[in-house]
């Protein structure tokens, strides 16, 4: 079974309040995520804004495929996006996520021209996304975004499977296994030429 509830701000913050020695040690904060944080965009905004009244790091976690109106109202209350690009090629893109990626290309470019630091997140997913050709084509996009301040590179884990039934949905990625660390470390090496901060998670 499925549950949540439904919170205020207020009671959000007395939760995060608790947390703050904790920010104060390592340097952290607050990250809005998901599931996608701009579906909830009104709520987003009002707990942003809230913790940089308090002086709390905000980061925001997004998928990007948002309209630009949303992160134009959200993006003066962050201080860091984390940023999913899944697929550069927007066939590709398309038929794995069932959606196109103009938008999510597009909205990372704003994002990089406002000022706002990024962090690109790559899901390494074996035989979908991770040819050199496609690594390469990533690597050659974000040479014009703004503001990156690493990728991060996260090798494919099956940890959502359990939700599909939930869902009544098909789960199509059962036969495929993680990357292996070497493959990890080898798709880094084809990146790190183009002076990005490489992370593999």
């Amino acid at each position: 079974v499925m549950e949540g509830r439904a919170v205020t701000v207020e009671e959000v913050m007395a939760e995060l309040r608790k947390d703050i020695p904790f920010y104060e040690n390592s340097d952290g904060g607050v990250t809005l995520s998901g599931g996608e944080p701009t579906l909830q965009h009104e709520f987003a905004l009002a707990l942003l804004r809230q913790c940089k009244t308090e002086g709390l790091h905000t980061a925001l976690d997004t998928s990007g495929q948002a309209p630009w109106r949303l992160f134009e109202k959200l993006l003066p209350f962050v201080d860091l996006v984390l940023y999913d690009i899944k697929q550069i090629d927007e066939v590709d893109h398309k038929e794995h996520t069932g959606a196109a990626n103009q938008l999510i290309l597009a909205n990372v470019l704003k994002i990089g021209d406002s000022g706002v630091p990024i962090e690109i997140r790559l899901p390494i997913i074996p035989g979908i996304n991770d040819d050199r050709e496609k690594i390469v084509g990533t690597a050659e996009f974000l040479l014009g975004v703004k503001g990156v301040t690493r990728v991060k590179l996260l090798p494919y884990h099956r940890l959502g499977e359990a939700k599909y039934p939930r869902l009544h949905m098909e789960y199509r990625l059962r036969d495929l296994q993680p990357p292996e660390p070497d493959r990890m470390e080898e798709i880094a090496d084809w990146l790190r030429p183009y002076d990005l901060d490489v992370d593999v998670g």
